[in-house]
Protein backbone atom coordinates (compact mmCIF):
# COMPACT_ATOMS: atom_id res chain seq x y z
CA UNK A 1 0.00 0.00 0.00
CA UNK A 2 1.46 3.06 -1.06
CA UNK A 3 1.89 5.98 1.88
CA UNK A 4 -0.96 8.49 0.44
CA UNK A 5 -3.51 5.83 0.33
CA UNK A 6 -2.88 4.39 4.07
CA UNK A 7 -2.38 8.09 4.39
CA UNK A 8 -6.10 8.81 3.63
CA UNK A 9 -6.79 5.41 5.16
CA UNK A 10 -5.73 6.86 8.59
CA UNK A 11 -7.49 10.02 8.38
CA UNK A 12 -10.56 8.42 6.98
CA UNK A 13 -10.71 6.37 10.09
CA UNK A 14 -9.87 9.15 13.10
CA UNK A 15 -12.77 11.32 10.91
CA UNK A 16 -15.43 8.10 11.23
CA UNK A 17 -14.22 7.04 14.74
CA UNK A 18 -14.76 10.85 15.52
CA UNK A 19 -18.24 11.20 13.96
CA UNK A 20 -19.27 7.89 15.62
CA UNK A 21 -18.31 9.07 19.22
CA UNK A 22 -19.98 12.54 19.09
CA UNK A 23 -22.78 11.12 17.59
CA UNK A 24 -23.09 8.66 20.49
CA UNK A 25 -22.54 11.37 22.81
CA UNK A 26 -24.87 13.92 21.94
CA UNK A 27 -27.45 10.90 21.08
CA UNK A 28 -29.24 11.21 24.78
CA UNK A 29 -29.75 14.92 24.15
CA UNK A 30 -31.16 15.06 20.56
CA UNK A 31 -33.07 11.92 20.22
CA UNK A 32 -36.25 13.27 21.48
CA UNK A 33 -35.87 15.70 18.95
CA UNK A 34 -34.92 13.06 16.03
CA UNK A 35 -38.52 11.44 16.97
CA UNK A 36 -40.20 14.46 16.35
CA UNK A 37 -38.64 14.79 12.75
CA UNK A 38 -38.52 11.17 12.12
CA UNK A 39 -34.92 10.72 12.39
CA UNK A 40 -35.63 8.20 15.65
CA UNK A 41 -33.58 5.76 13.28
CA UNK A 42 -30.16 7.65 13.90
CA UNK A 43 -30.60 6.61 17.75
CA UNK A 44 -30.87 2.67 16.92
CA UNK A 45 -27.62 0.70 18.38
CA UNK A 46 -27.76 -1.37 14.48
CA UNK A 47 -26.45 2.08 13.08
CA UNK A 48 -24.12 2.77 15.73
CA UNK A 49 -23.06 -0.68 15.25
CA UNK A 50 -22.26 -0.37 12.12
CA UNK A 51 -20.59 2.71 12.03
CA UNK A 52 -18.51 1.37 14.50
CA UNK A 53 -17.99 -1.51 12.43
CA UNK A 54 -16.94 0.74 9.43
CA UNK A 55 -14.30 2.11 11.77
CA UNK A 56 -12.52 -0.99 12.37
CA UNK A 57 -13.10 -2.28 8.99
CA UNK A 58 -10.88 1.12 8.18
CA UNK A 59 -9.02 0.87 10.66
CA UNK A 60 -7.41 -2.99 10.28
CA UNK A 61 -6.62 -1.87 6.08
CA UNK A 62 -4.86 1.33 7.48
CA UNK A 63 -3.19 -0.30 10.37
CA UNK A 64 -1.93 -3.48 7.95
CA UNK A 65 -0.70 -1.44 4.98
CA UNK A 66 0.97 0.51 7.89
CA UNK A 67 2.54 -2.32 9.66
CA UNK A 68 4.00 -3.87 6.37
CA UNK A 69 5.75 -1.08 5.49
CA UNK A 70 7.08 0.09 8.88
CA UNK A 71 6.78 -2.71 10.72
CA UNK A 72 4.86 -1.79 13.90
CA UNK A 73 2.25 -4.51 13.84
CA UNK A 74 1.53 -3.54 18.07
CA UNK A 75 -0.64 -1.05 17.03
CA UNK A 76 -3.22 -2.97 15.72
CA UNK A 77 -3.64 -3.54 19.96
CA UNK A 78 -5.30 0.00 21.09
CA UNK A 79 -7.40 -0.59 17.58
CA UNK A 80 -8.67 -3.54 19.06
CA UNK A 81 -9.02 -2.96 22.50
CA UNK A 82 -10.42 0.33 21.22
CA UNK A 83 -13.62 -0.79 19.42
CA UNK A 84 -13.83 -3.52 22.33
CA UNK A 85 -14.16 -1.18 24.71
CA UNK A 86 -16.28 1.40 22.95
CA UNK A 87 -18.73 -2.05 22.35
CA UNK A 88 -19.23 -2.18 25.68
CA UNK A 89 -20.90 2.26 25.86
CA UNK A 90 -23.84 0.53 27.83
CA UNK A 91 -21.99 -1.36 29.96
CA UNK A 92 -21.84 1.28 32.94
CA UNK A 93 -25.16 2.91 32.34
CA UNK A 94 -25.86 6.33 30.96
CA UNK A 95 -23.61 8.10 33.34
CA UNK A 96 -20.72 5.30 32.35
CA UNK A 97 -21.23 5.77 28.83
CA UNK A 98 -19.16 8.55 27.75
CA UNK A 99 -15.92 7.45 29.90
CA UNK A 100 -16.33 4.39 27.54
CA UNK A 101 -16.93 6.13 24.18
CA UNK A 102 -13.99 8.31 24.74
CA UNK A 103 -11.69 5.64 25.91
CA UNK A 104 -12.51 3.16 23.25
CA UNK A 105 -12.52 6.16 20.40
CA UNK A 106 -9.26 7.89 21.88
CA UNK A 107 -7.24 4.35 22.02
CA UNK A 108 -8.89 4.02 18.01
CA UNK A 109 -7.65 7.57 17.13
CA UNK A 110 -4.29 6.93 18.63
CA UNK A 111 -3.72 4.20 16.88
CA UNK A 112 -4.41 6.20 13.52
CA UNK A 113 -2.15 8.61 14.27
CA UNK A 114 0.79 6.65 15.44
CA UNK A 115 0.77 4.71 12.15
CA UNK A 116 0.75 8.28 10.48
CA UNK A 117 3.99 9.49 12.26
CA UNK A 118 5.72 5.80 11.48
CA UNK A 119 4.49 6.14 7.87
CA UNK A 120 5.83 9.17 7.50
CA UNK A 121 8.69 9.03 9.63
CA UNK A 122 9.56 6.46 7.27
CA UNK A 123 8.24 7.49 3.73
CA UNK A 124 10.85 10.77 4.92
CA UNK A 125 13.33 8.76 5.50
CA UNK A 126 13.33 7.00 2.37
CA UNK A 127 12.57 9.78 -0.10
CA UNK A 128 14.22 10.67 -3.13
CA UNK A 129 14.59 14.43 -4.19
CA UNK A 130 12.47 13.22 -7.26
CA UNK A 131 9.43 11.81 -5.09
CA UNK A 132 9.42 14.80 -2.67
CA UNK A 133 8.68 17.29 -5.81
CA UNK A 134 6.13 15.08 -6.72
CA UNK A 135 4.64 15.32 -3.27
CA UNK A 136 4.92 19.20 -3.15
Amino acid sequence: MTYLKQRKLDRAGIWITTICAIHCLLLPLILPLLALIGFSFLGEDLLENAILGISVVVGLAALIGGAKQHGKWSLLLPLVAGAFIYSQRDLLGPWGEPVIIALGAGLIIYAHISNLRRSRKLSASTATPLAEAENI
